[in-house]
């Protein structure tokens, strides 16, 4: 089998997928440079994207089907690492304690990195099974899987990276075809108990003030002090209007971002920094080619020869989705800023290594679609 694989491995690969994802990593790095230019981000940015191609590959040419049989080794693994992150090992960031610092490797994010293996457990577990609805056991075994990495995220505290993990089971338990009871009853909890929790969470103290007046600040904007708590929401608007419809070409000194303005231009606002610098144009191009790398994803599941494959490639790209959506929202102040970069353009080694091994599944499954 793996010589059959080796002699296809050039007419087999997925070129479109692999091409598209650096072109727009690429352009990730030049709306960084864009952001701030006397700083050396978009340069760790350079390097970070050759780790992530050479991760890219490795994952891409190893067969996945081997990958998804070690998930509970992988799954376990990445627990611990994020127990790690709350021990003295841990680094603390802008108030939060989510990134790990090891001997040789250096400071890292794990929660980045265990979406990957929280993926591979769900697909091994869900794409076992035979066909019919799932009980109420398998769902709540599907509940446990993704509670381990988020709990362990809540207690950094990293909310906004925590989010990003429910995409995951989401995916997975639609396509797994859960009964519409369950989704209803899902439903009419979230809304009955997210409010419930907000009121508790404010009595409490639990939710701080800052996070709530970011979400005043979608509310009631005009109720938000712009020197304060709306800060960001405010210029991340004022970015983005004023790249116009082609952006301010090249005319640095006026720049939101490098006039330090704009908070966290780099990573959490980089679409701002597009807009401002490529306008309205270059924002829809960024947004199509997006629209086409998860259309590619999603053919991808669509040739997959096995459920398991399928599984792991629409929660890849469900994930994806909706890091987007989260980002521009909070980008474009119609959603509250929880600090979720937007894939393979935000600054930092972690996210974009984590998201081309993703692709690099998606890959592997593609290249292996014809294989038995």
């Amino acid at each position: 089998m793996v010589a059959i694989i080796e002699k296809k491995d050039l007419r087999d690969f997925d070129w479109l997928t692999s091409l598209l994802a650096i072109a727009i990593a690429c352009f990730g790095i030049w709306q960084i440079h864009n952001a701030l230019p006397s700083e050396s981000y978009w340069s760790k940015q350079i390097i970070g994207l050759f780790i992530a191609v050479v991760a890219f590959l490795v994952v891409a040419m190893s067969d996945y089907r081997r990958i998804i049989d070690l998930a509970p080794f992988f799954y376990g693994f990445g627990l611990l690492l994020l127990a790690l992150v709350l021990t003295p090992l841990g680094v603390e960031v802008n108030g939060q304690q989510a990134w790990l610092k090891l001997p040789l490797i250096g400071q890292f994010q794990p929660s980045e990195f265990v979406k990957i293996p929280t993926v591979l457990m769900l697909a091994k577990y869900f794409g076992a099974r035979r066909s019919g609805s799932l009980s109420i056991v398998e769902v709540l075994v599907g509940v446990a899987i993704l509670a381990g990495p988020v709990v362990l995220i809540m207690l950094e505290p990293d909310a906004g990276q925590a989010i990003t993990y429910f995409p995951l089971l989401a995916a997975v338990l639609f396509l797994s075809a859960i009964k519409i009871r369950y989704v209803v009853f899902v439903l009419v909890a979230m809304a009955v108990l997210i409010p419930s929790a907000y009121m508790i969470g404010v009595k409490t103290g639990k939710i701080k003030r800052y996070q709530q007046e970011r979400i005043n600040a979608i509310i009631d904007p005009d109720s938000v002090d712009p020197r304060g708590y709306g800060y960001h929401t405010i210029q991340s608007v004022i970015t983005v209007g004023k790249g116009g419809l082609s952006g301010i070409k090249g005319e640095s000194e006026t720049s939101q971002s490098v006039l330090k303005f704009l908070p966290e231009p780099h990573t959490d606002f980089i679409f701002a920094v597009t807009a401002e610098n490529t306008g309205f144009i270059g924002c829809i191009s960024l947004l199509l080619a997006y629209a086409l790398l998860i259309s590619r994803l999603i053919a991808g599941a669509r040739e997959a020869n096995e459920r398991p494959a399928m599984l792991v490639i629409m929660a890849v790209a469900t994930a994806m989705s909706f890091q987007i959506f989260m980002n521009v929202g909070m980008t474009l102040g119609i959603l509250p800023v929880i600090g979720v970069p937007l894939p393979l353009m935000s600054a930092g080694l972690s996210a974009i290594l984590s998201t081309f091994i993703a692709i690099g599944f998606v890959v592997s499954i593609r290249m292996r679609r014809f294989v038995n």
